[in-house]
């Protein structure tokens, strides 16, 4: 079977967000189980010299707005799996990767350039997987190809969905100028008078899929669905939720490079190394018997952040300390700031982002906090599990499909998880963990139930190669 990946970005060339670390994953999870997988995705500014190993082709001409223009491709294998990286720098040399008015006309050059693309290197891929509003050009262009070009007959294309929230909308007088002339195009892009590309990809892909089985659920609804509900329960017996995978070679406690000390499942101790370099990395008393709370985030309402801001004073009150690590909105920054200058000596923060940081917090931390609005998937409470650092989670998306409650009596559960979006819920939650801390029997117990657990991305992919499987039949 060959698959080819197709998104607008993917680690390690470039990442947002969640969809950068699924789709710079997958591929090489793919070859892994003995698919011929490669990715497509662009080459931006941010994308370092290192990564781009060699020019593969520098005459690829795309059809674009009425003339041939001559784009390139790059060629590596630096996420491990074969990778093209489109460039055209008028499109992708951009100062950042997203926030641009036309950035509906960036993602459908892309798309139309990646097909003509597979069309230069070899044979047609059986599965085409787009992933996110930026694929949904893609998936209209796949299903009119179909009809008429030999080489795409018998292809057929998965489409997945990472956040419902973002659906690439633009003005539906831009279809025809992206090459968009047919009546099947305007109907399957057309969202309320508006183009949404989303909705374009969710209505003609072959099969669906969301990062999550309670997400594929969520978006079924009102709530979740932003106005797309209704087309996400009519193809509800095309869809079908995959939590996504960790990538076992870069967070794994007992090899991890940017940790102090390794660990295992088998021998914890020397995460009480990695706890007393966390508190001294923020230059914070190293009282072993504390616990930490820890948040790696970005400070988007999305995430929750309100929930802690108004939960912080009392995790202080209870004599831990809390470390967060992120950015976004500048209200939620300045808040962490204030915090920090408020209790100096409990509370320990990072403005930004910083990878080896963020591993140095996985490992150092005894509880994790994500009281998410919303949450496709989800990254950071899996890192936590497999750390031996104890989510404590709202149950949405991802977050409910991965966290299981603790059972004091029953001895099972790996973390803590409330309902409804509230403060004080997660305060319960919290003092509950707190609870469990004080008994050390009982903590390790939930360290190691957490840490058994395989979320790696073998066993995702082979429920992608199902759904190729099944896509095909």
């Amino acid at each position: 079977m060959r698959v080819a990946v197709i998104s607008a970005e993917a680690v390690p060339y470039s990442k947002t967000g969640g969809l950068g670390d699924v789709a710079g994953a997958l591929p090489k999870a793919l070859k892994q189980v003995g698919i011929d997988s490669l990715l497509i995705t662009p080459c931006y500014l941010q994308t370092k010299g290192e990564y781009l190993w060699k020019m593969a082709i520098d005459d690829l001409w795309v059809e674009w707005r009425g003339r041939h223009v001559q784009a390139k491709a790059f060629y590596s294998e630096a996420n491990g799996s074969p990778t093209f990286l489109l460039d055209y720098p008028s499109l992708f040399h951009r100062d950042s990767i997203y926030g641009y008015t036309e950035d509906y006309e960036r993602f459908a050059f892309f798309n139309h350039a990646a097909l003509e693309l597979l069309q230069r290197i070899g044979s047609a891929p059986d599965i085409v997987h787009l992933n996110d509003w930026h694929c949904g050009f893609a998936a209209v262009e796949l299903a009119a190809k179909r009809r008429y070009d030999p080489y795409w007959s018998r292809t057929r294309t998965v489409f997945s969905i990472h956040n419902m929230a973002y659906q690439g909308g633009f003005g539906m007088s831009e279809l025809a100028a992206l090459g968009f002339t047919s009546q099947f195009a305007h109907n399957s892009f057309n969202f309320n008078g508006y183009a949404s590309a989303m909705k374009a990809g969710l209505e003609v892909s072959d099969t669906l899929s969301t990062v999550s089985k309670r997400y594929s659920k969520e978006i079924q609804t009102g709530e979740n669905g932003y106005g797309l509900d209704w087309l996400t329960r009519q193809r509800a017996n095309r869809l079908i939720g995959i939590t996504n995978g960790v990538d076992y070679d870069e967070w794994n406690p007992a090899t991890d490079k940017d940790i102090p000390a390794h660990f295992s499942i088998d021998d914890l101790s020397g995460k009480q190394d990695c706890k007393r370099a966390l508190l001294e990395h923020f230059s914070l008393p190293v009282e072993m018997d504390r616990p930490i709370f820890a948040s790696v985030t970005r400070l988007t309402s999305q995430k929750g952040v309100e929930l802690i801001r108004q939960g912080a004073g009392d995790i202080l009150a209870s004599g831990a300390y809390f470390i967060a690590l992120g950015s976004g909105e500048k209200d939620s920054e300045a808040f962490l700031q204030a915090l920090r200058d408020y209790a100096p000596s409990r509370v320990g923060v990072y403005i930004g982002y910083n990878e080896s940081l963020a591993h140095l917090i996985e490992a150092g931390a005894d509880m994790f906090l994500m009281p998410s609005k919303f949450e496709p998937c989800g990254l950071n409470q899996m890192y936590s599990l497999r750390y031996g650092t104890v989510p404590i989670v709202r149950a949405v998306g991802g977050l409910d499909d991965t966290v299981q409650n603790w059972d004091a009596v029953s001895q099972t559960g790996n973390g803590f998880k409330f309902g409804p979006f509230r403060a004080d819920k997660l305060l319960e939650k919290i003092y509950e963990a707190r609870f469990a801390y004080a008994d050390k029997d009982a903590w390790l117990k939930i360290q190691q139930n957490g840490m058994a657990v395989d979320n790696s991305w073998e066993n995702a992919a082979r429920n992608y190669v199902e759904l190729y499987q099944w896509t095909l039949r």
